[in-house]
């Protein structure tokens, strides 16, 4: 009998590849219900060893109802090629509030985990074996991809006895390469540099540039002493218990001894600008179990740059009179995005050249403009102003996605419903991430009107490049006056029903950057507020536009260059 596929999701292929590999030992499939139960609650599985993160297979309800406990599925990857066989044992519908709690000590949605718990993951977990049918595909660094089994087999070629691991998400900066230096002197060892390459934390630099950099700064190092490979891991950013699932996972691929920073795994502030987690804490935790894990924990204070001294040093050991540098994350965009010097005891040149390549200053980058709002409010209109005047310029390549026209020719097959219209919504943004990847202007003018499918788009565009949403609030009084497709008399008729802002309800965006109201003013106004913004967000440069004035001769009124673009298309 043919087994029922399911297409694993992204973070459920770096889950699977661990399992897999030996990567999550002494977990070696998807959990029980008792044994997910019992790592919420103890830390450990059901038998009692320790491990800190539930490892369950997300699925959708519609899925889970065509599954019963004791059939075999196949879990496949995106092409539909068979990784794995999975034996269900367990099925359930979990309580997320309750894992939220148990495993980020917090609900707030800000927090990379939980938003993924409540806003991405399926509603009903699987547990069960795994088959191994083969491990995903790799195309990119294939030299670097490395199976526990294969990492213990080289360190132990090589004579290196004691090996230190260093879990990193970020490019490796003269700070990074201290640590890492001062923890193997400590232990007379070797450096396993052993960045995640699967899903980090949203915003992230993605893991193609973090590893061009790594390969870099690798050359930097002492010969023989430190060995770089790549980890497939889905990061939750749980701070004290994903660092003490970290140590776990190093000890597994052949590692003695491991470096718990300061805020290690810590997913910044949460809606209230507090800290998820105290800066020591995970420290704390893994110390807490270290004679049990089998592995020697190495904490380490925040690395500073001495002014007077120009070395590097613990920030705990800094002298009263000392000066401390240091260059944040933050502060590391910006200075990209503005084309900033960045000094060189920071980094060096050559990761420095590399992040500027990757991380072009917001002029050069792809944009999305999202124009939202009621029919008839004027989204089309205005989109279409705005590439005129971008297209007049010359410098940069534009593309209008208009809500109309990608319902023609992407979305003909798709009706009205709230799904449907998602749907459509999000095609729109994938398309426009796309354009903004190869570093073009994406103009979407659509409806869009209910907030999940407008921030899914804010959320995968802006992975890329720019995304500003621009809320057309023109009224419906002002909108059904206009009418310019007849809709809403056809709605007032009961000809047509579901009509958004009639008898379907339109949720306006409280985050968009621009908002205009066209009844209030003109296109040639609505324009230049536009412009003035791109240029205030160092989208446009200033040099590149003038206003935009509609043309007047002899007092004849100037035909408006969209109504030229109508009448040429």
């Amino acid at each position: 009998m043919e087994h029922i596929k399911w297409i694993v999701s992204a973070r459920q292929r770096c889950d699977l590849e661990m399992l897999l590999v030996g990567g999550f030992n002494p977990v070696t499939g998807f959990l029980s219900q008792a044994d997910y139960e019992s790592v919420l609650s103890h830390a450990r599985l059901l038998n009692g060893q320790l491990w800190p993160m539930p490892i369950t297979l997300d699925v959708s309800e519609e899925f889970a109802d065509r599954i019963r406990v004791g059939q075999e599925i196949s879990l496949c990857d995106i092409d539909n090629s068979v990784l794995a066989y999975m034996k269900v044992t367990d099925k359930w519908k979990p309580d997320k509030f309750i894992e939220a709690r148990n495993i980020f000590s917090t609900e707030d949605t800000r927090h990379p985990g939980v938003g993924y718990l409540f806003n991405k993951s399926g509603d009903w977990y699987l547990g069960g074996s795994i088959k191994l049918v083969r491990v995903p595909n790799y195309y990119d660094f294939v030299l670097l991809r490395h199976t526990p089994q294969l990492l213990k087999q080289y360190f132990l070629e090589k004579g290196f006895q004691q090996i230190v691991g260093f879990q990193t998400r970020n490019p490796i900066h003269r700070a990074h390469m201290e640590l890492t230096l001062r923890a193997a002197q400590a232990i007379s060892g070797h450096i396993l540099i052993h960045p995640v390459v699967g899903l980090t934390k949203p915003g992230d630099i993605d893991y193609f540039t973090r590893v061009r950099c790594y390969q870099k700064i690798l050359h930097y190092y002492p010969s023989q002493k430190a060995t770089l490979s790549l980890l497939p891991l889905a990061m939750r950013m749980g701070g004290p218990k994903e660092a003490l699932w970290h140590a776990l996972i190093r000890k597994n691929y052949g590692c003695t001894h491991f470096i718990v920073g300061r805020d290690h795994a810590g997913p910044g502030n949460d809606s209230k600008g507090k800290p998820f987690y105290d800066p020591y804490a995970a420290q704390e935790m893994v110390q807490q179990y270290q004679n049990e894990i089998g592995i020697h924990i190495l904490p380490f204070q925040e690395m500073v740059y001495v002014k007077e001294r120009k070395q590097y040093s613990p920030i705990n050991e800094l002298q009263p009179q000392e000066t401390p540098l240091a260059i944040s994350g933050t502060e590391l965009r910006n200075a990209l995005l503005t084309e900033r010097d960045i000094p060189d005891w920071f980094s060096f040149p050559e990761i420095i050249s590399e992040l500027r390549q990757s991380y072009p200053p917001k002029y050069k980058q792809g944009i999305t403009l999202f124009f939202t709002g009621l029919s008839g409010a004027g989204k089309t209109t205005l989109a279409q102003a705005i590439m005129a005047k971008l297209m007049s310029e010359g410098k940069r390549k534009v593309t209008l996605l208009d809500g109309d026209a990608v319902r023609r020719v992407l979305s003909s097959e798709l009706g009205f419903t709230k799904a449907d219209r998602d749907l459509n919504v999000r095609r729109i943004g994938f398309v426009a991430a796309e354009v903004v990847k190869a570093g073009g202007i994406a103009l979407c003018a659509a409806i869009a009107p209910y907030t999940g499918a407008r921030a899914d788009n804010r959320h995968l565009i802006s992975q890329h490049g720019g995304y500003i949403e621009i809320y057309i609030s023109t009224p419906l009084s002002v909108c059904e006056q206009r009418d310019t497709k007849g809709l809403y008399a056809k709605a007032r008729n009961h000809e047509l029903n579901g009509l958004t802002g009639v008898d379907d309800p339109y949720e306006p965006p409280q985050d968009a950057e621009i908002v205009i109201n066209t009844s209030e003013l003109s296109i040639d106004e609505s324009v230049n507020k536009i412009i003035d913004y791109l240029q205030a967000a160092d989208y446009l440069k200033q040099s590149d536009f003038a206003p935009f004035v509609l043309p007047m001769s002899n007092g004849v009124e100037a035909v408006h260059p969209v109504e030229l673009i109508k009448e040429f298309t």
